[in-house]
């Protein structure tokens, strides 16, 4: 009975998810589910068991979705993202409509710009070249996709998305760990992307198919307020994340893209100078854990390149956010609902794991031929599909099995690194169903469907993403990590 109110638990989460609810509310429920076909104590597990796993979560990672929603809101208003975009859209031009498009995310994501801040403003610039170039418009969300929801995401060495930080603190290694299998990775990404995005252009010319009936190019009231709605009921984001338009003129290229560099030279400085080279003795007192500084560098390096970007944003378009205080504002609520919602899915892997039919899961998952990489690939995949969510997916197969698969790795030989990268890409394919909060808003942002452009959201956002699992997998098992 135990294992089946687990199987109960998430097809609750799954279906009542799928539908808009919050899942501040249903991670609690689902796991009160789970804990009641097990006859367990259905309070000290809530207040208990569920809270402790989100407490731990939040104290790891609140930093990271402070500071990273907080450079996104500056970004925006500062309108340096959207000078980025049109400065990738004049130089490549219409006939590069779609790598326009691609490039324009990969670089802004990259740089440490929330993926929802992006859609809104690549939504209205894929729809300006694509009507140019006659790219059929249902291929736009899937480019947008390609560029700021794959290869940035989970694969790029050095990337702050919350996914590639969440292995950190679980196997001691750093945002840049095995860059070598991580920019293979990227390659395949980008490179079948790309591939099947023109392929798909090109089939579309033959058949005389155009850019189609002209959308919204402009989300109009009606429109941002249903998307507004779905954001609202999305865990992955909050509405204050969601642009409004930038204040004053916007930067030039060089001024715009500046903070983003910072990000990424900040970052790979602490991570490979600084940290290392700490003193760390005084992590051992009884105050501080004890932890080691490999279980936090790599937030901490995360950390202070994202602060210091921060500081270097303002302090080149001063003029230009006028408004300060209500942008800070805005990017600061930003981070309250992502951090509380992915917590408490995570509370609810904490239940989940305590059950005692959860035995039964590790042994079959651990048991699964080819060894602890396949293991963790298809354990994050299946998490991240059931949760609809690459973060939230990937922190409950680490919470229960972070440990025991570390200690495979020891055993065996080996890197971390190379479990953090399977872990990250891992999380980073099925988390694109059609359930995805991201996948939702992307499509309404664009005035798409699921029935016009999913299915090539599916081949560029899923299937090469698996391909590139499978790739870092016989590569990393070959080679080792590097």
């Amino acid at each position: 009975m135990g294992l089946f109110g687990i199987l109960v638990a998430l097809c609750v989460l799954i279906w009542l998810a799928y539908r808009g609810w919050s899942v501040l509310l249903l991670a609690p429920i689902a796991a009160l589910i789970a804990v009641a076909f097990a006859r367990e104590p259905l309070l000290a597990h809530w207040t208990i068991t569920f809270m402790n796993g989100a407490a731990r979560f939040v104290a790891q990672f609140f930093p990271i979705f402070l500071l990273g929603a907080l450079f996104g809101k500056l970004m925006d208003d500062s309108g340096s993202v959207t000078a980025i975009a049109h400065f990738m859209a004049d130089k490549l031009g219409p006939r590069r409509a779609i790598l326009s498009v691609v490039l324009a995310g990969a670089f802004v994501t990259y740089g440490g710009v929330s993926l929802f801040v992006a859609f809104f403003v690549l939504a209205p610039m894929a729809q300006e070249l694509f009507s140019k170039a006659g790219t059929p418009r249902r291929l736009a969300p899937a480019a947008i996709a390609l560029g700021t929801s794959t290869f940035t995401m989970s694969a790029l060495p050095g990337t702050p998305a919350i996914q590639n930080a969440i292995p950190m603190p679980f196997f001691g290694t750093t945002a840049f760990a095995a860059p070598g299998l991580g920019v293979m990775a990227a390659l395949i990404m980008f490179g079948f992307g790309m591939w099947w995005l023109m392929r798909s252009e090109r089939a579309a010319q033959r058949r005389g198919e155009g850019y189609g009936d002209a959308p919204a190019a402009a989300v109009d009231v009606s429109q941002d307020q249903i998307i507004r709605d779905r954001a609202a009921a999305s865990h992955e984001f909050d509405i204050a994340e969601i642009p409004h338009g930038h204040r004053g003129d916007r930067p030039g290229i060089l001024i715009a893209i500046l903070p983003l560099l910072v990000v990424v030279g900040v970052n790979l400085v602490m991570s490979l100078v600084l940290i290392p080279r700490m003193d760390d003795s005084f992590l051992s007192e009884e105050r501080w854990g004890p932890t080691t500084l490999a279980a936090v560098g790599g937030v901490w390096s995360v950390i202070v390149a994202l602060a210091v970007a921060i500081v270097t944003l303002i302090a080149l378009n001063w003029r230009r956010l006028t408004q300060i205080r209500e942008s800070v504002d805005a990017g600061v609520t930003a981070s309250a609902l992502p951090l509380l919602s992915v917590a408490s899915l995570v509370g609810f892997g904490a239940v989940v794991a305590a059950m005692p039919a959860f035995a039964a899961v590790r042994t079959w998952v651990l048991s699964i031929d080819g060894g602890p990489l396949v293991s963790l690939a298809i354990a994050t995949n299946v998490l991240a599909s059931l949760t609809g969510s690459a973060s939230g997916g990937l922190t409950i197969a680490l919470d229960t099995l972070g440990e025991t698969y570390l200690q495979l790795a020891e055993k065996q030989g080996i890197d971390p690194a190379l479990l953090h990268r399977v872990a990250v890409i891992g999380a980073g394919t099925l988390d694109s169903l059609p359930h995805n909060g991201a996948v939702v808003t992307l499509l309404a942002v664009c005035g798409c469907t699921h029935k016009e452009s999913y299915f090539d959201i599916v081949i560029v956002a899923i299937l090469g993403a698996i391909l590139a699992l499978a790739a870092v997998i016989a590569v990393g098992s070959a080679f080792g990590s590097f």
